[in-house]
């Protein structure tokens, strides 16, 4: 039978079982759930028991109310930055009582959790357009956040901003707003976190202290701030059109392919490694029209080629084959041939692009007869594109009628291709 105790939630406490007894904070249990006593670990997880198997709730630290702070005041001699907030976890903090998150979308939230972003600006400037997990934005999400950063960015009291998003498809979001943002003559830094603020291994607050600093700097392109390494050292500034999530935990989960990192961002300093378009006296342009009837297919051995009519049926306008090698897919030699299927579909106007599905490296369809077949068909092979910029400047460019696609797709609008490749 369970002792009483005056235990609330957001105290750390014990939890005793007949045979182990664990250490955490409580939290506040869901109105359906009142019979589950749960615990975030200090591990950073959380844990349920139920209230049967508890022998004792035993309080070893009372805690703490939260108050919110003072409104923040502006200090004169640092430069402005903005925030664009859209959730995920660096733009998330623990609710104890309820074992969950609260956004942190204001200036006073984000100077309590992560006061060393103000050490050399002023985050002047918090606009929220939505709060949301990456995976579940579409275009007109990109639309929203491109058409917030050309506001903030044409004030001239910003020097830069800073977009926090989540990690998952934060390099599709990267991919839009380098198309979406023309002539940018300031910084705009997308960055996240791995792992939320309440652990002690969480990678937000070196990754938003980078990000500042890269908003200050004159690099006037979309990039992606975040972590190097596994460790506390320093940044990477990654051009948004050549970098990919590379490990679904690690800090250091972002990577550019085929490519230099721009800059290394320290605490304090910036180092440059490669050339990159300076800050300039302008205005930002939109350009954020955009076709959503795109698709991006992996191509397998013996994959049936009557699956690219669904798209012809569904009345898609362009597709990019992830293909294998310097561009490859099944042809005329395979029981299951794409050779004829890909010319079909194209003579029924729907535009065929081809990237590698390799990490690194660039398609060349001229290497072998069976890309040399494939290329007769039509196909725009892209060369050392990645996937996802792919995907992203494909429904970019054929959301404007009037242009010629395959002379856009083949043109180096946003450094999305790279003559000499990197590694």
């Amino acid at each position: 039978m369970q002792k009483k105790t005056d235990a609330q939630s957001g105290d750390y406490v014990e939890v005793h079982l007949t045979k182990l007894i664990y250490e955490g904070v409580l939290l506040e249990s869901a109105e359906d759930e009142k019979d589950i006593v749960l615990l975030k670990l200090d591990s950073g997880y959380n844990i349920g028991f139920n209230k049967k198997d508890v022998l004792e709730i035993k309080v070893l630290e009372k805690g703490k109310e939260t108050k919110v702070e003072d409104k923040i005041k502006n200090d004169p001699k640092k430069p402005n930055v903005a925030m664009i907030a859209t959730g995920g976890t660096i733009a998330a903090r623990l609710n104890p009582k309820k074992g969950g998150v609260d956004w942190l979308d204001s200036t006073e939230s984000l100077f309590k959790f992560y006061p060393g972003v103000f050490d050399k600006v002023n985050v002047s400037k918090v606009e929220v357009p939505f709060m949301k997990a990456s995976e579940d934005m579409d275009y007109k999400d990109w639309q929203k956040i491109a058409r917030t950063a050309e506001k903030v960015l044409n004030d001239p009291n910003i020097q830069g901003v800073i977009i926090t998003h989540g990690t998952d498809f934060l390099h599709y979001t990267a991919a839009a707003l380098s198309f979406m943002l023309r002539d940018l003559h300031k910084p705009v830094v997308l960055t996240y976190s791995q792992r939320s603020i309440d652990r002690a291994s969480s990678d937000a607050n070196l990754n938003l202290q980078c990000s500042a600093l890269t908003a200050l700097s004159d690099i006037a392109e979309v990039v992606l701030v975040g972590h190097a390494t596994g460790n506390d050292d320093y940044c990477n500034v990654m051009k948004g059109t050549k970098v990919r999530k590379f490990h679904s935990s690690r800090r250091d989960a972002f990577k550019v392919v085929n490519d230099k990192v721009i800059a290394k961002v320290y605490a304090d300093k910036i180092i440059p490694e490669k050339e990159y378009n300076v800050r300039k006296k302008s205005k930002v342009k939109l350009d954020v029209k955009f076709e959503e009837k795109v698709a991006l297919v992996k191509v397998y051995p013996g994959q049936d080629p009557e699956i690219l009519d669904y798209y012809v049926k569904n009345k898609y306008k362009g597709i990019v084959l992830e293909m294998s090698g310097l561009g490859h897919s099944p042809t005329m030699r395979a029981r299951q041939g794409w050779t004829k299927k890909l010319k079909e579909i194209q003579q029924k106007g729907l535009v065929v692009c081809a990237v590698t599905q390799c990490v690194y490296g660039r398609t060349d369809p001229l290497v072998y007869s069976n890309g040399r077949e494939l290329q007769k068909t039509g196909i725009i092979y892209l060369e050392d594109m990645l996937a996802e910029t792919a995907l992203i400047k494909l429904g970019w460019v054929l959301g404007h009628n009037d242009w010629n696609v395959k002379e856009k797709m083949l043109e180096n609008i946003s450094g999305e291709f790279n003559e000499r490749l990197e590694e």
